[in-house]
């Protein structure tokens, strides 16, 4: 019996033994890595987080982020002692007594979540425990996770706490943890919710974002407010409790509401085709500088600061003014398309764009969509349908704003919501309208045409393009304009009879000279302005007129520097040295183009919306009103704007709204009256045109129109001058090409023979 009683002895000490060694055995297989790789020191002094790059304007504003963690990180110095006292109150009061393990957390963990399996229990990890799930995460999963995972933070705590300081421990935590919204650390938090630095943050904001810790969805203070302010009151009283406030201020700022300044750079910034533009030049950049350079940079990890061009205000203006002008021009066109025969019109459209999408495999499913408005833009269950019926009437709008020496941008505006209309309108291709006509007199002047040769304004038909016939904005004709009168008051069939006499051979040479991408048609209504260019296209052409007949290349980076500021890239903004027009003829444009703005088509700008700065101008309108256009520039800015909707067919039916002077010159002048009230931003701006010479201002000293003898007039009512647009073509070119090139030369194919009606201002 003793026997027994001796084996049931050992056998339980056996037990007891085993049964006591696993936890031992299964703590050595832990640090030995055997369940997962355990950081070493050296490791984690080595530990760096992904920081989002910042960018910011050439004021140092921000303006957006490049990460992959939405991450600012920020110093011990920037943390308001108020959210250290919150942080400590609310998740680990006893931080500074422990050495990354708090035994009593330590104990109620065991014997709710580990005996009894109560995943919610809670309360056990340290801030530095905490720190340590943040920086490597938690990567295994099934019964034993929780058990590896937990002893796994145990030791990288206490080796956090063997390397850093506390305080050192308190912002890297504050710096790692997640804020929801894709935000990382207390920097962009701040920001996010509150538009504010961290260091700026009153005790009742500290308090909601640490409150927020405990689970950042369900205390989104945006999402939802009253659990957000319940768990702000719940921090405010625990910081009471531990004394870092007196029951009278934690009583007080509880009785507070819950105010937010919500920020989302990501969504909804300043400049947001911009930033997506900076984005990739910034990776390009670095993508070239990697190949040469021993430290490999990355724009989304390592916290660069990216310096643009763009200047906050002029940028500011921009999107002010495309509120206030496009909402009133959207709220016009959806007016006319409300009539029976216009929705009829939409509706036909639509359902042709739906037919294509079902051929895609796409039906005409309801989901739920962004809708934009410019009340405010909302969500809504809506058909694929609908929701064409509704885009398709929508204005579209690009601008920029480009300092013509450097090419710096200072303004970049590529559609009216980056959100729900993502294609940036300054890339798009489009039809020029008059806008196109400087292009042909700055030839003509090149080829030594002087601004006071008078061109025929009579009625004339192309016998060879189905009876085709230019005509004029206004429909007159008769008498003769200037080369600097017809270019003024954008005369149709002046510039008509122009184009006959420079030729499209030479036209089609400068045409690409200045930066044009759009091969031209051989047609007579080219010189109308048929030919399509982008926004960034024209700032650039226009670019050579202001700043003496030089090609400019846009430039949106000013520099890209370390977190620690050193300098890794920095923009040389050299002046090209490409000539493509001579300085005499971008004397005479701009000019000329300022008398457009004093007398002719762009002098809105100045008679109503009393812009006081000399600027030089030019409008366009293309067939039928379905672009509108607006140039201005100085030697200091040209300023491009372009407004119209995705379809040339949905357009205004009259000039009223639907010319270059009503719907794109507004965006330009408006802008340009904003800018006059800042001081700085009119220094950047207001660069006066160099005084002309006595012998130029002399070629300009003509009347804009002369009238025909009484004769030709007569003639001229009852008979249209007909000519084979081929023979006239193939003439100027004979006249334009050299001895060599008569002989030696191909003679060119004549274009499509397509019937087009006259292009507007």
């Amino acid at each position: 019996m003793l026997l027994n009683m001796s084996k049931s002895w050992i056998r339980i000490l056996v037990i007891t033994f085993i049964a006591a060694l696993i936890p031992v055995v299964f703590v050595i297989f832990v640090y030995a890595g055997v369940f997962g790789t355990l950081q070493s020191e050296n490791d984690l002094l080595r530990y760096r987080n992904a920081t989002a790059s910042l960018v910011v304007s050439q004021e140092g504003e921000l303006i957006g982020r490049i990460f992959i963690e939405n991450r600012t990180t920020i110093t011990y110095s920037q943390l308001p002692t108020h959210l250290i006292n919150a942080l400590v109150s609310a998740e680990d009061v006893r931080f500074y007594k422990h050495r990354g393990i708090d035994s009593r957390s330590l104990f109620r963990v065991f014997f709710k979540t580990i005996l009894f399996n109560k995943q919610r229990s809670g309360g056990g990890s340290t801030i530095t425990q905490q720190l340590a799930k943040n920086m490597f995460g938690r990567k295994r999963s099934g019964p034993f996770a929780i058990i590896i995972n937990k002893t796994k933070e145990g030791f990288l705590a206490h080796r956090l706490e063997k390397v850093f300081t506390k305080e050192e421990i308190l912002t890297l935590y504050l710096n790692t943890v997640s804020f929801g919204e894709n935000v990382f650390g207390i920097g962009t938090a701040s920001q996010r919710y509150f538009n504010k630095k961290a260091e700026n943050l009153n005790i009742e904001e500290s308090a909601v974002l640490v409150g927020m810790l405990k689970a950042n969805n369900s205390y989104n203070p945006r999402l939802y407010p009253e659990n957000a302010r319940k768990r702000r009151n719940l921090v405010l009283s625990q910081m009471q409790k531990y004394k870092y406030l007196k029951t009278s201020e934690s009583d007080s700022l509880s009785a507070l509401p819950l105010i937010l300044n919500y920020s989302n750079l990501e969504t909804g910034g300043p400049a947001d085709y911009f930033l997506y533009q900076v984005k990739n030049e910034v990776k390009q950049i670095l993508q070239d500088i990697n190949l040469t350079n021993e430290k490999k940079w990355n724009a989304e990890e390592d916290g660069l600061l990216i310096t643009t061009t763009l200047n906050i205000q002029l940028q500011k203006d921009v999107n002010n003014t495309f509120h206030d002008h496009l909402a009133i021009m959207q709220k016009r066109l959806n007016e006319q398309y409300e009539s029976r025969y216009g929705r009829k019109l939409i509706e036909k459209l639509a359902e042709s764009e739906l037919m294509n999408l079902k051929l895609d495999g796409r039906s005409d499913e309801v989901d739920f969509r962004q809708i934009f408005d410019w009340n405010g833009s909302f969500s809504d269950s809506i058909s694929v349908r609908d929701s064409l019926i509704h885009s398709l009437t929508l204005l579209h709008a690009g601008f920029i704003a480009m300092d013509p020496v450097t090419g710096a941008v200072r303004a970049y505006a590529g559609g009216i919501d980056f959100r729900t209309q993502p294609y940036d309108q300054i890339l798009a291709r489009r039809q020029m309208g008059s806008i196109f006509k400087p292009v042909l007199y700055s030839l003509a002047l090149e080829q030594g045409i002087k601004p006071c040769y008078y061109l025929n304004n009579d009625s004339i038909v192309i016998s060879d393009f189905g009876e085709w016939s230019p005509g004029n904005f206004d429909h007159s004709f008769g008498g003769k304009y200037s080369l600097t009168g017809a270019l003024v008051h954008s005369m149709n069939i002046p510039t008509f009879n122009l184009f006959l006499k420079v030729g499209f051979g030479r036209l089609d040479s400068l045409w690409r000279k200045m930066g044009f991408t759009f091969p031209l048609e051989d047609k007579p209504s080219l010189a109308m302005g048929t030919a399509e260019a982008s926004i960034r296209e024209v700032a650039i052409a226009y670019s050579s007129f202001a700043n003496g007949g030089h090609k400019v290349t846009p430039q949106k980076i000013v520099s890209i520097k370390s977190p620690d500021g050193e300098l890794i890239w920095e923009n040389e903004f050299k002046e090209d040295t490409v000539r493509i027009l001579s300085e005499r003829t971008c004397r005479l444009i701009s000019a000329i183009l300022q008398k457009a703005v004093r007398e002719g088509t762009g002098s809105p700008l100045k008679s109503v919306y009393g812009v006081k700065l000399t600027m030089a101008g030019k409008t366009g309108t293309s067939q039928d009103y379905a672009d509108a256009w607006f140039t201005a520039f100085n030697p200091g800015i040209v300023l491009v704007s372009r407004v119209g909707a995705s379809f040339p067919s949905v357009h205004f039916n009259t000039s009223t709204n639907g010319a270059g002077g009503s719907l794109a010159l507004p965006l330009v002048a408006m802008t340009l009256k904003k800018a006059e009230s800042d001081t700085g931003l009119m220094r950047q701006l207001n660069r006066p045109f160099p005084g002309l010479a006595p012998e130029l201002a002399m070629e300009l000293n003509c009347p804009d129109y002369r009238e025909k003898s009484v004769y030709e007039n007569i003639i001229n009512i009852f008979k249209k001058e007909k000519m084979s647009y081929e023979k006239q073509i193939n003439k100027a070119e004979k006249t334009n090409k050299s001895f060599f090139e008569r002989i030696f030369g191909k003679k060119k194919k004549p274009g499509n023979r397509i019937d087009l009606r006259a292009i507007g201002q």
